[in-house]
């Protein structure tokens, strides 16, 4: 009994680290963002402070996608294997699109959103267009396994760029409104990267980066959006 609540375990005194690391990601990201939060008058304009955290999280997956044993995507796909093995889930593939529907049900319910429903449409098309093609391709190009082996198509991780560029149009749409909104899309968005790990379809590394690629997607769409639907609201271009 003694030996089990020891703390000598180096490997799951790491695992605790990364996911404190994971986490600290996050909650940087969450004061960013609302940091620098846009006003309601649907004026987006660039800013190099609001491209520093997608920017981090591409950083930090690129260095942790080292290909040797000891590298640190695979230090957290080995404690992963060790702790829980079996674990599966399908609930990833469902969460990583409910900040979109959190952001319609509000408007739908009376609560208004920063930009009209034909600007906002348009701007969440464009994110997800600019989203998917850019994971399409670098999934194409890299040709990585999975670390459960299932294919090679794990960089970067496609449910989280989705999920994170959801929560950023959450965020955008509705956090000056509610000051508790970036901890609700992030924290979502977050969960559904740990849920791709724990179901060993990507590597923390494929997350990182697919978290940047979503916010930065979402970002981009609203600082180019220029497209008149409604004259009383319209983004000007950047």
């Amino acid at each position: 009994m003694c030996k089990e609540i020891t703390l000598t375990k180096i490997p799951a005194q790491k695992f605790k680290t990364i996911i404190f690391s994971c986490c600290f990601f996050a909650v940087t990201g969450l004061y960013a963002q609302h940091g620098d939060s846009i006003s309601i008058t649907t004026n987006e304009k660039f800013s190099l402070k609001q491209a520093y955290f997608p920017t981090g999280l591409i950083l930090s997956g690129l260095l942790a996608n080292g290909n040797s044993s000891e590298s640190f995507k695979n230090e957290v796909a080995e404690e992963r294997n060790e702790h829980f093995p079996h674990f599966k889930t399908h609930a990833d593939d469902y969460i990583q699109f409910s900040p979109i529907i959190i952001a319609y049900s509000l408007d739908a319910f009376g609560i208004k959103s920063k930009t009209d429903f034909a600007n906002r449409t348009v701007i969440l098309l464009k994110s997800e267009l600019i989203m998917y093609s850019t994971v399409a391709l670098l999934k194409n190009t890299t040709h990585v396994l999975r670390p459960d082996k299932s294919s090679y198509t794990s960089f970067p991780s496609g449910h989280t760029a989705q999920a994170f560029a959801a929560a950023t149009f959450l965020n955008e749409e509705y956090g000056e409104q509610f000051k508790w909104m970036p901890f609700l899309s992030y924290g979502i968005a977050t969960g559904v990267g740990g849920l791709r790990i724990a179901n060993n379809k990507h590597y923390i590394s494929d997350v990182l980066v697919g978290a940047g690629i979503g916010v930065l997607s979402t970002k981009i769409a609203y600082w180019s959006h220029a497209h008149r639907l409604n004259k009383n609201k319209a983004l000007p271009a950047f």
